[in-house]
């Protein structure tokens, strides 16, 4: 049915990434999800596959020394979505992780496929821009570091070589009781369906209740997922009062590419675009409000 004609099982990291510097024909394969559609639906011929389910080196959820958080690429939605560590630290990924499909899916789509299937409407995405994610590609003779920003490269194009692995996905430090996260998914169906556009926000308040930082991120706003950087700063210093919210979605979207397509029109998207950063913002600045209150109460 899928024209496979090969697929390599390797044990180990290193022999995955010599079967890859060997045969420059060889596709990485995790969960499936995106690959096996897309060869099904252009009838692939002699597809020679590398399966990555044996590579416990590309699994796990862990805090570094530094409090940064390490993701295996090889880690599932439901991975993310029930590990402690991302439940405390990171909830808008718990988020994204369970808008992605259905439970089904969630089982076994991979963080790491998602993001090098390069997909702008992916949920992971927006959530791994606002968090300033790093990816860690590896191949046989070198390895490097690189921002997610700089990774995608295209609708459905991403910067891995062909004879790398994205081994992990590394979040620098972002959590304290004054930091706060959301990301809201606007979909035509209430689920198992990809995203009409994806918004992720963070804030990080000072003692005085104002925005020392933010991040906004948007997918499907653009050929590629997004950070909004003027609004960013903007908002930096304020108070998060309605006015200034509004202020900071009217100048996000001159930085955003929506376009229509038959999921939505362009003008809806933009609709979107403010509303969802509106919202997402609201929803952290009331988490914000409901923390400081009970820090108080327990004084």
């Amino acid at each position: 049915m899928y024209g496979v004609e090969k697929l390599f099982i390797p044990e180990t990291l290193e022999e995955a990434l010599e079967i890859l510097a060997n045969d420059p024909t060889v596709v990485p394969i995790a969960g499936g999800t995106d690959i096996l559609v897309r060869m099904r639906s252009q009838k692939t011929q002699k597809a020679r596959l590398l399966s990555l389910q044996k590579l416990k080196e590309l699994t796990g959820i862990r805090m570094r020394f530094d409090g940064s958080i390490e993701i295996g690429a090889a880690s599932t939605f439901t991975d993310l979505a029930t590990s402690p560590l991302i439940i405390e630290r990171l909830p808008l990924l718990k988020t994204a992780a369970l808008s992605m499909g259905g439970p089904q899916i969630q089982h076994v789509s991979t963080i790491g496929g998602n993001v090098c299937n390069g997909a702008v409407s992916a949920d992971s995405a927006p959530p791994l821009f606002a968090l300033d994610a790093e990816l860690e590609l590896k191949s046989l003779s070198a390895e490097r570091i690189v921002p997610i920003s700089d990774f995608y490269q295209g609708p459905g194009k991403v910067s891995r070589r062909q004879d790398e692995l994205l081994v992990r996905l590394i979040i620098p430090p972002h959590a304290d009781e004054r930091w706060f996260s959301r990301y809201l998914k606007f979909s035509t169906r209430n689920a198992m369906d990809i995203a009409t556009l994806g918004c992720a926000v963070t804030c990080q308040l000072n003692e005085n209740g104002m925005i020392a930082s933010a991040a906004i991120a948007l997918g499907v706003a653009g050929p590629v997922p997004i950070r909004c950087n003027k609004a960013e700063e903007f908002l930096a210093g304020s108070f998060p009062s309605s006015d200034v919210l509004r202020q900071a979605a009217e100048i996000a979207l001159t930085e955003t590419r929506a376009r229509s397509s038959w999921r939505a029109s362009k003008e809806f998207r933009d609709q979107l675009i403010k509303e969802l950063i509106i919202e997402a913002f609201e929803e952290a600045a009331a988490s914000a409000a409901t923390v400081e209150r009970n820090n108080h109460g327990n004084r």
